[in-house]
C-alpha cells in the first residue's frame, strides 16, 4: 500500500468518525463504557512473567497495567485464566471457579482487579461455554451417571456396524482439531461429543442445569469485579436435535478439501449455528449486559484480497453503511488464533493500521504486541505445543498451529526480551525481538 493511499484512507476514516459523532452527539452521554472502549487482548501465558518460570502470570499483568493505561487502553481482555490441565492452554477448563496455579491465585486476581480499578481500567474475561476439560468434576460425575449430571454432556450409544459387529461413532462429524468429534468412554460405555480436542467434551445446553451452572460462573466473576466477558467458540454450542430414534444425521462432503481429517472436509450444517445458540446468548443479556459480535473483516478480507487502501475502505463501508441504528461497530486486526497482524500486513503498515482502528467510530481491539509491530515466531515441529498443530504431522502442522502468534511479548531487546528473568520461555521467542526494544 502506498503511503499516499494510506494517508487518504486515514483522512476518510477521520471524516467518517466525525460524521458519526455529529449524528450521535445527542445520545453520546447515554453510551455505556464498552461502546467506545479501546480493548487490549492479553494472552496471559505470553504477556509478562513475574516469577521466573518462563510462563506469564497475573502478577506480571498487574505490573504492566500502567503501560496499558499509557497506551490509551480502557479495557483489558484476558484469555482464560481458570484451572486447567492445559491441553488447549486453558481453553480446556477443569474448574471455572478457580485460577490456574501457573498464573497465580485468586488473591493475585483480586490484586489485579484492585490495581485496574485504581487506573480506571476495565477487566474482561474469556468465557468458554461450549465445553469443559474431561478432568472437570462435572464430567467425571457424568461419566458415572451421578444424579443431576447424567446428561451434562452429549452422550450417545453409537451405531453397530452390520458387517464387523463393532460399535462405531454415531455420526461422521469432525472436530476442529482434526479427526472424529466422538470419543468412546469405557466406563460409561457411550460416546461423548467433543468439537475440539478429545479432552474437551461438549456440554449439553439442552439441559437447563447446564445453563444455570454457566450463569453461576458469570455471576461469580462479576462479583469478583470483572466488567464483562468475551464469549468463545459460540457456533458449536448446540447441535441439531436428534430424530425420533435418537439418531443424529451425518454431514455431507463439502468439497472444500480432500483431507478427510480436516473439519472443512464436511459441512457443519448440523453442528454449528443452530437457532438455539442465538436464543441462548440473547437470553444471557440479563447476566452479561451487552453484545458486541467481533467483526473479523480486517483479517478475512485482507487474507482473500490483499492489503490495499481500497480493500480497507471496503471493509469500513461494509460496517458503517450496513450496521443497524444504535449498534456499535468494532475493528479487529488480530488475535491469539490468527497470524500476527505485522506478519500479514507487513511491519511497515502497522503504525497506519493501528491508527486506523483507533480513530474509526466504535470499539477497537488490539492483540498484545500489535502496538510494537511484533511478528510471528518460527516454531519447529519439536517445539509445537498447540493441539491443533500436534494433531497433524510434521509435514502439515504449520497450516494448523497457532503457536507462532502466541510467542512471548517483547518488552526489551535484552535477555529473553524482558519477558522473564528465568532461563527459558514456554515458547521460543520470535527472532526479531531485538528490533522491538521500545518498551
Amino acid at each position: 500500500m502506498e503511503l499516499l493511499s494510506l494517508l487518504t484512507l486515514l483522512l476518510l476514516a477521520i471524516a467518517s468518525n466525525e460524521a458519526c459523532q455529529v449524528q450521535s452527539s445527542s445520545s453520546e452521554t447515554t453510551k455505556d463504557w464498552w461502546q467506545t472502549a479501546q480493548f487490549y487482548q492479553i494472552y496471559p501465558r505470553s504477556f509478562k512473567d513475574s516469577d521466573g518460570d518462563g510462563i506469564g502470570d497475573l502478577n506480571g499483568i498487574t505490573s504492566k497495567l500502567e503501560y496499558l493505561k499509557d497506551l490509551g487502553v480502557t479495557a483489558a481482555w484476558l484469555s482464560p485464566i481458570f484451572k486447567s490441565p492445559m491441553v488447549d492452554f486453558d481453553y480446556d477448563i477443569s474448574d471455572f471457579f478457580d485460577i490456574q496455579p501457573e498464573y497465580g491465585t485468586l488473591e493475585d486476581f483480586r490484586t489485579l482487579i484492585k490495581k485496574a480499578k485504581e487506573l480506571d481500567l476495565k477487566i474482561v474475561l474469556d468465557f468458554v461455554p461450549n465445553h469443559s476439560s474431561n478432568e472437570s468434576e462435572w464430567f467425571l460425575k457424568s461419566v458415572k451417571r451421578e444424579k443431576g449430571y447424567e446428561d451434562y454432556y452429549v452422550w450417545h450409544d453409537g451405531k453397530i456396524n452390520s458387517t464387523t459387529g463393532k460399535r462405531e461413532p454415531p455420526t461422521n462429524w469432525l472436530q476442529y482439531f482434526r479427526g472424529s468429534a466422538w470419543e468412546w468412554n469405557e466406563v460409561r460405555q457411550q460416546f461423548y461429543l467433543h468439537q475440539f480436542a478429545v479432552q474437551q467434551p461438549d456440554l449439553n445446553y439442552r439441559n437447563p442445569l447446564v445453563v444455570e451452572q454457566m450463569k453461576r460462573v458469570l455471576r461469580y466473576w462479576l462479583n469478583e469485579g470483572v466488567s464483562g466477558f468475551r464469549s468463545d467458540a459460540l457456533p458449536p454450542l448446540f447441535e441439531v436435535v436428534p430424530d425420533g430414534d435418537g439418531q443424529f444425521p451425518d454431514e455431507v462432503v463439502s468439497g472444500a478439501t480432500e483431507d478427510t481429517e480436516d473439519r472443512d472436509y464436511l459441512t457443519t450444517t448440523y453442528i454449528e449455528n443452530q437457532p438455539e445458540t442465538i436464543d441462548m446468548f440473547y437470553g444471557n443479556r440479563s447476566t452479561e449486559g451487552a453484545h458486541l459480535p467481533f467483526k473479523f473483516n480486517l483479517i478475512t478480507v485482507m487474507e482473500q484480497k490483499g492489503l490495499s487502501a481500497s480493500n480497507v475502505q471496503e471493509v469500513i463501508d461494509l460496517w458503517l453503511k450496513n450496521i443497524p441504528a444504535g449498534r456499535t461497530p468494532n475493528w479487529v486486526l488480530g488475535n491469539h488464533d490468527k497470524r500476527r497482524a505485522a506478519s500479514r500486513y507487513g511491519k511497515e503498515h502497522m503504525e497506519g493500521m493501528n491508527m486506523l482502528v483507533m480513530i474509526l467510530p466504535g470499539v477497537s481491539v488490539t492483540y498484545q504486541g500489535e502496538e510494537i509491530g511484533m511478528t510471528d515466531g518460527e516454531i519447529s515441529w519439536e517445539d509445537t505445543v498447540d493441539p491443533w498443530g500436534c494433531n497433524s504431522n510434521p509435514n502439515i502442522y504449520e497450516q494448523y498451529t497457532r503457536d507462532p502468534e502466541r510467542t512471548p511479548f517483547q518488552w526489551t531487546g535484552g535477555t529473553n526480551a524482558g519477558f522473564t528473568n528465568g532461563s527459558t520461555t514456554w515458547l521460543p521467542l520470535a527472532a526479531d525481538f531485538i528490533l522491538n526494544d521500545k518498551c
